[in-house]
């Protein structure tokens, strides 16, 4: 800002003339009848104010701090008889006055800020001043409080999340939705948990089963499947920012997946989340530790490391710190870390110093910065055989011989710990007042009693008293549920992050998910369970108006499927899927040249991409090799992560590249090919055959219109092919697996024509 709040606080006396109490629009948002500090006053002073009158005491203008009472009531000018706020009196409240001016030189905040207020949020503030200007502790670090469940007068209750949803829904004057067709809940559930679409079988299965834990014992089915572990552990590598290669300009290849099977593994035997997170924050420093907890630590090694020769070591090192603190933060936390290095937070209360305290715990690892010879794993690293594969990851088939050894990088603690200091500005030359490791007091203060490393720190995350940990889990395993989080800034509890849009809920689920022994696949059965998840999606006008982004859930979300999963939904439906669990990642179609372009001949092994063959085409996307500076171009288009950092949340986009992929990926291409000759093999009548493909693609029998639209698609496709406007034997030999001979060319390109149509259909791409 240009101006400030407090420039004529601390000199000239107000010019009372140019001074407006202007009333909020009555034909905005109504103010509310109390004014709550948390809900609807600081996403205000933190959106327009905290930049130049927040937490980081460096940037703070005219004197004046608005994020503590203390601050903001505090006098000001050369005579200290000025203040900015004083409770229960606007006339005296300087703030009121600036807000409302219509004088520029005046008014805050400044037009060339191009933060001005609303008439709404100047109201809001005013009457907030008026009610006695309550300043209350930042909702997510107050400790989850047990909640009261409330009463709702509806027969739509299943268990409480339901109170806490109708309730909300019905304050907001909306009416929840009739419950889904099982057909569609079984999709549903069958893609949030394990990330494939449910089989024939289990469709009839379900449909025909008309006892009252019809839809329990599917979901116990699912969790209890080896699917459910490795779409639980494909979202812990975006979080993890797992990939395959180092980064960095040459980005070699590195060998990570062990690591990767670790945490199938941990889904699979459903270990704790508590426990799931120590080992990997901590495994080495555990007593007697084991090599599987050795092993997980390899979560603290996932970030970046460079191979070029010439570098200054400390700067890099202290990147790779920087990254293991910044991953802490938001993957556990849902706090910005990184935005304390330079200078305190601009908006939550983390000073400078606090940030390289938390950065102290990571410091001392004793790690090989420089990557020079692309063999060799950086130290530190454990040396994997088959017998400790076998005995870590038992539920996978390794074809090793006894001999042979896996490196993985782990983490190893220094006897001595490093000196950790305050970086000026974050640079790692710079450093200025030695810190030792500590955490926040703003979320919770560090108790004596645990040791100053990893181990303690760890502790310290899953202390009863913690505010964060819990609510950061749970939010994230609603997301997965509905697409949004309670929080929907997933990544960011702080002041600048979304506020719960049923905080009550939030807190109810954050306590359940702690006293019953952080046990992540009960707590996803029971939002499963509950009537709020098992909505139809159908929208009505009234809720479209009232609540266009469904944020009170009366309705259950309608979500397009990851670029995995829609790769990897083809692979199942055409009967293309290898199944098999772990080993070293593999590489399935994708366009030529992308990794010499990026890599200009260096790399070694990354330096080309050699296509795999055979059954590995057809593993599931979570094995896809991933190289950094190139991630999987299909996955990427739908938005995957590039994990070049820890992403806790995908955006979402629209775009006329997804069409291209779904119309032109050799994987779709054929899986239509596989699945046509599937539907011919099945039945000679084209309507069963393209029956047979539209079921597998979206769960249920087409109508009548749609099967006679299809109909006539393929009629129109076998013209073409007759008119050799469709080149069937190029069509035909997309792709590797090949489909039995005897069956008619032409017809089978008309047929797998038609199935790719299927294939792209809204519906087969989307989970409603």
């Amino acid at each position: 800002m240009v101006s400030v709040l407090c420039v004529l606080l601390s000199g000239c006396k107000r010019n009372s003339s140019n001074s407006e109490y202007v009333a909020a629009n009555s034909s905005e948002v109504k103010i509310p009848e109390t004014v709550d500090f948390i809900f609807d006053v600081k996403p205000i002073l933190s959106d327009r104010c905290f930049i130049c009158h927040g937490p980081d005491k460096n940037a703070v203008e005219g004197n004046l701090s608005l994020h503590s009472a203390e601050e903001a009531y505090k006098a000001l000018g050369e005579n200290l008889d000025r203040y900015a706020i004083v409770p229960g009196d606007t006339l005296k409240s300087e703030l009121v006055h600036r807000i409302f001016n219509k004088d520029e030189g005046i008014m805050m905040p400044p037009p060339e800020s191009n933060l001005s207020l609303t008439n709404y949020e100047k109201g809001v503030l005013k009457k907030w001043i008026e009610q006695g200007a309550e300043y209350k502790t930042h909702w997510s670090f107050v400790a989850p409080e047990a909640q009261d469940i409330p009463q709702v007068n509806s027969g739509l209750v299943a268990n409480e999340i339901d109170n806490f949803v109708l309730k909300k829904i019905d304050d907001k004057g909306l009416k929840s939705s009739k419950k889904a067709s099982k057909e569609k809940l079984i999709r549903r559930v069958s893609f949030d948990l394990t990330g494939l679409p449910p089989s024939q079988e289990a469709i009839q299965n379900f449909v025909n089963d008309t006892s009252e834990n019809a839809f329990e014992k599917v979901i116990d089915t699912l969790l209890n499947s080896t699917d459910y572990a490795e779409n639980m552990a494909l979202e812990w590598m975006d979080i993890s920012r797992y990939a395959d290669t180092h980064g960095y300009q040459n980005d070699f290849e590195r060998t990570m997946w062990p690591w990767r099977d670790w945490v199938i593994h941990a889904f699979n035997k459903n270990m704790p989340y508590d426990e799931f997170v120590t080992y990997q924050l901590a495994g080495d420093i555990l007593p007697n530790a084991t090599k599987e907890q050795i092993l997980a630590t390899g979560f603290n090694r996932n970030h970046k490391i460079t191979g070029e020769v010439g570098i200054i070591e400390e700067e890099y090192r202290v990147e790779y710190v920087e990254d293991r603190t910044k991953t802490f933060g938001i993957a556990f936390l849902g706090l910005t870390f990184e935005c304390a290095r330079c200078h305190d937070h601009k908006y939550d209360p983390i000073s400078q110093k606090e940030h390289f305290e938390m950065y102290s715990f990571f410091n001392n690892v004793d790690e090989k910065v420089l990557m020079a010879d692309p063999t060799v794993i950086p130290e530190p690293h454990l040396k994997l055989t088959a017998k400790d594969i076998k005995g870590v990851l038992d539920f996978i088939d390794m074809e090793l011989s006894p001999e042979k050894e896996i490196p993985a990088m782990v983490m190893r603690e220094m006897k001595t710990p490093r000196k950790a200091y305050i970086l000026e500005r974050g640079s790692y030359d710079q450093p200025t007042i030695e810190v030792y490791a500590n955490t926040p007091k703003s979320v919770l203060e560090f108790p004596e009693e645990l040791p100053n490393n990893r181990l303690g720190l760890s502790k310290w995350l899953f202390n009863k008293d913690n505010p964060l940990t819990a609510r950061v889990a749970v939010n994230r395993l609603w997301q997965r549920m509905f697409g949004n989080g309670l929080v929907v800034s997933a990544y960011d509890f702080g002041n600048q992050g979304a506020l719960p849009t049923h905080p009550e809920l939030l807190d109810f689920l954050a306590l359940k998910f702690q006293n019953e022994g952080w046990n992540t696949k009960e707590m996803l059965k029971y939002i499963a369970m509950s009537s709020t998840y098992q909505q139809d999606v159908t929208i009505t006008k009234e809720a479209l108006e009232k609540d266009p982004e469904n944020k009170w859930l009366a309705r259950a979300p309608r979500l397009r499927l990851p670029g995995e999963l829609i790769r990897d939904q083809a692979l199942k439906i055409s009967g293309l899927l290898n199944t098999q669990v772990g080993g070293p990642s593999v590489k399935p179609y994708q366009p030529a040249g992308i990794w010499e372009e990026t890599t200009g001949g260096a790399g070694g092994s990354t330096a080309s991409y050699k296509q795999s063959t055979g059954k590995d085409l057809y593993r599931k996307s979570l094995y896809t090799f991933w190289k950094r500076t190139v991630p999987p171009p299909s996955m990427l288009t739908f938005d995957a992560a590039t994990r070049d950092q820890c992403e806790v949340k995908r955006q979402e986009t629209n775009t006329p590249l997804q069409a291209l992929v779904l119309l032109n990926d050799p994987q779709m291409v054929e899986a239509s090919r596989v699945i046509a000759a599937n539907a011919m093999a099945e039945s000679e009548d084209i309507s069963n055959q393209i029956s047979y493909i539209f079921q597998r693609a979206t769960s249920r029998l087409p109508k009548e219109d749609e099967l006679e639209l299809l109909k006539t698609h393929y009629k129109d496709m076998i013209a073409k092919v007759d008119a050799k406007t469709i080149l069937v034997e190029e069509y035909l030999s997309i792709g590797e697996y090949v489909v039995d001979d005897q069956l008619s060319k032409k017809e089978l390109a008309a047929l797998a024509l038609t199935a790719h149509t299927i294939l792209n259909l809204d519906e087969t791409i989307t989970r409603g």
